[in-house]
């Protein structure tokens, strides 16, 4: 069963998105492909459509915007529960985002029969940060995309340190190929600068975006802040590790 894991950027025709592709069989994801440098929509459907009979696609992006201003009810929601814990929402709007690629995305996803929150083929807005709260029992927000480029490498690596960990997981472990476990490994990020690390920082959003797609399609306990008509966004609420 094929799966997919979006770091869509904001600004995805200017700036990088990043794109892991797995394989979900029984509770054991392995991380097959990741692309972390794509540019606008047309790349990242064509990577999608691509994998034969892809089942679900985890994305890091408002899927459904439908308010004027101020923010969706699903991210006042959420912050409502993240937010002492460091992990409140970004804004997401029609004036500042009146035609958002992410919407554009969803729709084209729509089209190839993904369709919100789906029990077969499927799409869903998901959000790192409370995720990665939830599933590594963080007290809150791991802090690894702002501050100092010291702090932003050391931020990271205890990211990376995370992935690796799941492994082991026994609610869904993650099998990391030989070829890939460089954007995971500590000696590499040190060695990052500017684009370089932020393209290092996608990447390891994307990876857990797939994680995310997994957890998802195992059906694990979870929360569903808002709804598919005014948008939503899907956390785990399960320790992985």
């Amino acid at each position: 069963m094929k799966l997919a894991g979006i770091d869509l950027a904001w600004h995805g025709e200017k700036n990088p998105s990043a794109i892991a592709i797995g394989t979900l069989s029984g509770s054991n994801l392995r991380l097959n492909q990741l692309e972390p440098a794509i540019f606008g929509i047309s790349e990242i459907l064509e990577i999608i459509a691509s994998q034969k009979e892809i089942c679900g696609v985890a994305i890091d992006a408002p899927l459904v915007i439908k308010n004027q201003t101020g923010q969706r009810e699903c991210e006042k929601s959420l912050s409502r529960d993240y937010g002492a814990r460091k992990a409140s929402c970004h804004t997401s709007n029609l004036s500042l985002y009146p035609d958002a690629l992410s919407v554009n995305l969803s729709s084209s996803l729509s089209s190839l029969g993904l369709q919100h929150l789906s029990l077969k083929r499927w799409q869903i807005e998901c959000y790192p940060h409370p995720a990665i709260i939830e599933c590594f029992d963080l007290q809150e927000r791991l802090a690894y995309k702002k501050g100092s480029v010291a702090d932003k490498k050391e931020g990271q690596i205890k990211l990376a340190n995370f992935i690796t960990t799941l492994e082991s997981s026994s609610v869904l472990s993650l099998e990391i190929p030989e070829e890939l476990k460089v954007y995971l490994s500590e000696p590499h990020i040190k060695s990052l600068r500017g684009r370089a690390l932020k393209s290092n920082e996608d990447a390891l959003d994307s990876i857990i975006c797939l994680y995310i797609a997994g957890l998802y399609q195992i059906r694990v306990l979870s929360v569903t802040y808002g709804d598919i008509a005014h948008g939503y966004i899907w956390v785990p609420q399960v320790k992985c590790i």
